[in-house]
């Protein structure tokens, strides 16, 4: 437990049941307010215009070279997640992968729901498929190594990028200490086949992805990420059996 956290502890306040239940009705006044700001956001991104994509993306994957529309596998909607994996790294980002720890049970529902799930990265299919195999992972996951579709869609960076010290990363300009970052993004396909960009989110954005924030935001001690925003996490199979002491700050920290 961090040290901010742990000195609340000592003086956390103890109360009668009739107190807390006053106290409780009180905080779900306002997460009622929240919820209904979080269904009105909803509408307004559903409400965002759309743009067509125009450019022939094509993507390594499994079964074969594939386009961007092919990977709707026949549902109308596509979710990307664009996984930090670059080329010549043994693994994942250990965040990307937290997030991706999330998906498989998810897979059926969404496609109940006219939705297709991928995972997209520079890295080369061999490499992916060795990762993904160690992570035990079922949702398909592809190569866009041979494509612009990371740098164009904001989430890889060339190195005359990187040289200027500043890339476009979650709609502004900012530092960011790697050539590949997190994100995720939407896309329709209509009845005639074309396709449209509808969403894009990164930064913190990219939490939706992240359900355990969900548990933990309701336990007493929260994230508990004093230390800074990810910084415990690490790939699920190299977890110690007990919480340790943070050492190396995770390879994506999210960025408010």
């Amino acid at each position: 437990m961090n040290t901010a956290i742990a000195k609340e502890f000592a003086v956390h306040p103890v109360t009668s049941k009739a107190a807390w239940v006053e106290q409780r009705k009180v905080l779900l006044a306002r997460e009622k307010e929240l919820t209904r700001l979080h269904d009105q956001i909803a509408r307004e991104r559903r409400a965002l215009p759309w743009v067509r994509v125009e450019k022939d993306y094509v993507f390594d994957t499994p079964d074969g070279k594939r386009s961007l529309a092919e990977l709707f596998e026949g549902r109308r909607q596509l979710v990307v997640q664009h996984f930090m994996f670059t080329p010549g790294h043994e693994q994942g980002c250990a965040s990307c992968s937290y997030m991706a720890d999330h998906t498989d049970g998810a897979l059926a529902h969404l496609a109940q729901r006219d939705v297709t799930f991928v995972a997209v990265s520079r890295a080369p299919l061999s490499s992916i498929a060795r990762f993904r195999q160690r992570m035990g992972w079922q949702f398909k996951w592809v190569s866009s190594a041979e494509s612009d579709f990371n740098f164009d869609f904001d989430v890889s960076f060339t190195p005359e990028d990187m040289a200027t010290g500043e890339v476009y990363y979650n709609y502004m300009r900012q530092a960011f200490a790697h050539p590949d970052t997190p994100g995720v993004s939407v896309f329709y396909k209509d009845d005639a086949g074309e396709v449209y960009h509808t969403y894009s989110t990164y930064g913190r954005g990219v939490e939706v992805m992240m359900h355990t924030y969900n548990f933990l935001d309701l336990t007493p001690k929260g994230r508990d990420e004093g230390a800074g925003i990810m910084h415990w996490v690490r790939h699920h199979d190299r977890y110690e059996q007990a919480p340790a002491a943070a050492t190396a700050a995770s390879c994506c920290q999210a960025h408010a």
